[in-house]
């Protein structure tokens, strides 16, 4: 079985702890495989509530015409996706996971090649657009895996329950992304930055947007911080820095789809990591209207 050393380790030293060491739920590994499936069926096929949700007060709210009728189209395009069992959009994009590792959790099986077949499988069934490609040869895998993807975040928490997270990712949004080293003095510039950001992204992106901010860490944590800021739930209560952000954000009037309106971004979310004395690491991961992503658990309390 491959895991990652440092939660390998962790999982180890757990075994000596009481019941009996590690908690083997015996799941069925094609079960699993097929779960995963399924997972990425869903974030693929139907938007979380949350997110349609403010897609319609969007467009309740709007009183440019042309944002309107955008808006109206975007909901019906969600409409007919969820009721015809397709994607929402053709870019399906590359396929992302965040995964939750109970430490008193233990699979019996391979998670990460079991999460790759699943994507192989996917691919064919939903179906899936190839989009893994060598960036360099731009050699296309033809089953949405290659060196590096699925792209699968690990993290450590207690309990015996597994979580993952689907959160497939279109390159319109993706490359309209951006990170800044600042210079630690110029924290109130942060706010403009994503400024210029969404700028000079214009309706690339297929706004209205969900923005997450990364602020701190390293130059790689920041990135991760700013994506993992897309999946919070939108109807989250902001704080004063993401509420000024959004603000300032759909003051510039770009709109749905940048053709105009009140409606730029639908929520900003920042996160945060302690970075070192001398940094100021600033990273901003642009979301399309059609934020995708989809969770399932396995285990839990006996």
């Amino acid at each position: 079985m491959y895991i990652p050393a440092f939660i390998l380790a962790h999982l180890i030293k757990k075994s000596s702890f009481s019941h009996g060491g590690l908690l083997s739920l015996k799941i069925n590994p094609n079960n699993f495989i097929w779960s995963i499936v399924n997972l990425l069926r869903k974030a693929e096929i139907e938007l979380p509530e949350d997110v349609k949700s403010a897609l319609i007060r969007a467009e309740t709210i709007e009183e440019n015409q042309v944002a309107k009728s955008q808006l109206q189209a975007i909901l019906k395009n969600i409409e007919l996706a969820k009721n015809q069992g397709i994607p929402m959009c053709q870019d399906t994009g590359i396929m992302i996971f965040f995964v939750e590792l109970g430490t008193e959790f233990h699979p019996g099986f391979d998670l990460e090649a079991a999460i790759r077949e699943a994507v192989i499988l996917a691919t064919a069934e939903i179906p899936l657009r190839p989009n893994a490609v060598n960036p360099l040869t731009r050699k296309n895998s033809g089953d949405n895996t290659g060196i590096g993807i699925p792209d699968i975040n690990w993290k450590l928490v207690p309990g015996n329950q597994l979580k993952i997270t689907a959160a497939p990712k279109g390159a319109g949004s993706e490359n309209m992304s951006a990170l800044h080293m600042f210079n630690p003095k110029e924290i109130e510039n942060i706010p403009n930055f994503v400024l210029e950001t969404v700028v000079n992204a214009g309706g690339m992106p297929c706004p209205p947007l969900t923005i997450g901010v990364g602020i701190g860490g390293s130059f790689d944590a920041a990135a991760r911080l700013a994506k993992e800021a897309l999946l919070e739930p939108l109807d989250t209560p902001l704080n004063s820095l993401e509420g000024e952000i959004l603000e300032a954000v759909n003051a510039l009037g770009i709109g749905c789809m940048g053709l105009g309106g009140s409606t730029t971004a639908l929520a900003v979310h920042v996160k945060t990591a302690y970075c070192h004395t001398a940094s100021l690491p600033v990273a901003i991961n642009i979301q399309c209207w059609a934020n995708r992503h989809a969770s399932v658990v396995f285990g839990g309390e006996e």
